[in-house]
């Protein structure tokens, strides 16, 4: 039974109003104008309340669907939401590393670098919802793009299981490159300010660098993670939350790992393996359907592995 024709448009309308209530929140309430230095122990504590709010979400989903569509549906498409979230979780995870290296790129403060995240998060909605809505219409009008997107996936983990080592050169990026060649560029940081005019002229600070570079990353690991969770269910609401939900804890767990990356380096082939075995999902989908609990055990395996062989790895090095 498609969720779509059991959730009345006031879930959607009530859902983002709660996206853009805890973004104002955090932009105007919780200091998000002030420039300050996240700690593991503020870190913690969204990464806990973002963990918990959306296993609530899950919980009222289910609550709600048991009592106007049944217990099946609300098992199934509760189901549905927990492993689109922990796949779209995982994948994120991706983006911290990138993130890490921009950051160490450009020297940027860590005082400075909460702003930058949450607008960061600002534009990786709207475009999370513009490609998932698009990607809705593409899979419900032509069914066989689900092959595309296998492949796709595939393709992508096993580049990534043979680059997982390969270090990037971002003074190649072709945007920076750009932005270099074709705006005024101060040499040093003011604030947290994205612009500022000297002598009437808009110049733009190396921050503004950063946040290009932070939402171009997101723009192309959203195009592993969109087909990855359509591979769990084509639903565009369970897409939708599942994918909100999974950004919005992002920035917390930015700083919540960025001191320990170097102990999650194992964590990238899990990351590759997880993109193998939902493009091998999608591409076996007319032929054998995996049960959804059994994917997202699978999926929880495969990180649970490779996060305990990071830790075991590098357990030595930092003893």
């Amino acid at each position: 039974m498609d969720l779509s024709s059991v959730v009345s448009p006031l879930f959607w309308v009530g859902f983002i109003a709660f996206v853009l209530a805890m973004l104002a929140i955090d932009l105007f309430v919780l200091g998000g104008k002030k420039a300050h230095r996240v700690s593991v122990r503020e870190a913690l504590a969204w990464t806990s309340v973002w963990v918990t709010l959306s296993l609530s979400f899950c919980a009222l989903l289910w609550w709600w669907l048991d009592g106007t569509a049944g217990r099946e549906v609300a098992n199934a498409k509760a189901l549905e939401f927990l492993t689109g979230y922990l796949i779209e979780l995982s994948l994120s995870v991706d983006n911290i590393f990138v993130f890490i290296m921009i950051f160490t790129f450009f020297a940027v403060p860590a005082e400075y670098q909460r702003r930058v995240l949450i607008f960061g998060v600002l534009g990786a909605i709207v475009m999370r919802a513009s490609m998932i809505l698009a990607g809705a219409w593409l899979v419900q009008q032509f069914h066989w793009i689900l092959y595309l997107f296998g492949a796709f996936l595939v393709i992508t983990g096993i580049k990534m299981l043979i680059f997982a080592e390969a270090e990037s050169n971002l003074a190649d990026n072709p945007v920076l490159k750009w932005m270099r060649g074709h705006l005024r560029i101060t040499h040093e940081y003011h604030g947290e300010k994205f612009t500022v005019m000297k002598d009437g002229v808009r110049w733009f600070t190396p921050l503004f660098l950063v946040l290009v570079l932070i939402e171009t990353s997101d723009l192309v690991f959203a195009v592993d993670s969109i087909p990855a969770i359509f591979a769990v269910t084509t639903d565009p609401f369970i897409v939708f939350t599942s994918n909100i939900f999974a950004i919005m804890g992002l920035r917390s767990m930015y700083f919540l790992l960025a001191d320990l990356n170097d102990r999650f380096h194992l964590l990238k082939y899990g990351l590759a393996m997880v993109l193998v075995f939902v493009g091998s999902k999608m591409l076996i989908v007319d032929f054998y359907k995996i049960p959804i609990g059994l994917a997202l055990g699978i999926v929880a395996l495969i990180l649970t592995s490779s996060v305990v062989a990071s830790l075991a790895a590098t357990r030595k090095r930092h003893a």
